[in-house]
């Protein structure tokens, strides 16, 4: 969820916060009311929206979720991937964690708690939907959250620029073809002519658009400066965007999560056990290998954290407004922050134990305190 995640970073820094932006959980709590309201009150409003689609792609969906993504990837410079070498033991294991980890390790844990241990308990027709939902929540890294996380536990900002360039482009190539396999071997059946257009829709598309108006605004005098101002004015839509979106979510989910609670509950426990686990193991490799600690707590926080706004696209394109996966994507936005949050703050706490192992350089010398800015190289 990027735009909370801006908000987040603006607290940190101590940046005056606008009247949106203080209260920005107050915001999500009444959007999702709200959002359970109108679905119960104008169900035909509703379908009507959810009706809106070419090649199963809900077109009203699109708009929203390029409001939201556009923005943030004008922060992202992929020319970022040059300072690769500077920190590649930390580069390398936050990649193991994020492909060829994180989404198997979801995918072995909605297996086990969503198909076999809570199954008595939660809706039989929605089952496989359920286990979609939140393997396509874990097989994409985040590209927004992690500039807060970072900010949050001292990392360095090259690091984090840099390993962010390089998901950027590896979601391009490697997330069909994970969702794909992983929903096959779950016995889900896939379109891959949507799963592919979401691809191009949500990440390609996006990432040339905001790549050409970076660059475009860079080329300008006082480059630096026109981006700062359009990244400011593109905030309070995207919030806004953010916030229409949890309306329509619960309102198509709001009849079900009224009449069953439960089912949230039983969706955010291997969603909460995922990020743990894999935040820990990144940090722990990274200390295996004696990353700084500047890296290895960007690289953990890298590794554990999801790129909501694709996943909640990817889980309507392919199973709609009502399924079970549309709603495991939401519940991994309700409980994702304060449980990343809290690994935010354990990495914090543990820096003197990390630096104990012999051969890791310490922050003072390594990563000396900064604040992540957007500039024109990933310095």
């Amino acid at each position: 969820m990027s735009v909370q995640c801006q908000t987040i970073a603006k607290q940190a820094a101590g940046s005056p916060m606008g009247f949106f932006e203080r209260y920005l959980t107050l915001w999500v709590l009444l959007c999702i009311v709200a959002g359970i309201m109108l679905g119960r009150l104008l169900p035909a409003l509703f379908h009507s929206v959810g009706g809106m689609q070419v090649a199963q792609v809900n077109l009203p969906v699109a708009v929203l979720i390029w409001i939201m993504i556009i923005p943030m990837l004008l922060k992202i410079d992929l020319r970022a991937i040059s300072s690769i070498s500077r920190h590649w033991r930390g580069m390398l294991v936050t990649l193991f964690v994020n492909w060829a980890v994180k989404p198997f390790s979801m995918a072995l844990l909605a297996w086990l708690f969503i198909g076999v241990l809570f199954k008595p308990w939660l809706p039989a027709d929605q089952i496989n939907s359920f286990i979609a939902g939140l393997i396509i929540l874990a097989a994409a890294p985040c590209t927004a959250m992690v500039f807060v996380w970072s900010l949050l536990a001292r990392g360095e900002p090259a690091f984090t620029l840099s390993q962010v360039a390089i998901n950027d482009l590896l979601m391009i190539i490697a997330f069909a073809p994970i969702v794909g396999l992983l929903l096959g071997l779950s016995a889900i059946s896939v379109p891959w002519s949507t799963l592919l257009i979401s691809v191009c829709l949500y990440i390609i598309f996006p990432l040339i658009i905001a790549n050409i108006l970076r660059a475009f605004l860079l080329r300008r005098p006082q480059g630096d400066r026109s981006l700062q101002r359009l990244i400011s004015a593109l905030h309070i839509p995207a919030l806004s965007a953010l916030l229409l979106m949890l309306v329509l979510l619960f309102g198509f989910q709001g009849g079900r999560i009224v009449a069953q609670p439960l089912v949230i509950l039983l969706l955010a426990i291997p969603i909460v056990i995922q990020v743990y686990f894999n935040s820990t193991l990144a940090y722990l490799l990274n200390r295996a290998v004696r990353s700084a600690h500047c890296v290895a707590g960007p690289s953990a926080l890298i590794g554990a954290s999801n790129f909501f706004e694709l996943a909640v696209a990817t889980s309507i394109a392919l199973f709609g407004f009502h399924s079970g996966a549309a709603l495991a994507t939401v519940v991994g936005v309700l409980v994702e922050v304060p449980v990343m949050l809290s690994a935010v703050a354990l990495v914090n706490r543990t820096q003197r134990w990390y630096e104990s192992r012999k051969g890791v350089v310490p922050q003072s010398q390594c990563c000396p305190e900064q604040t992540l800015t957007v500039t024109r190289t990933a310095a």
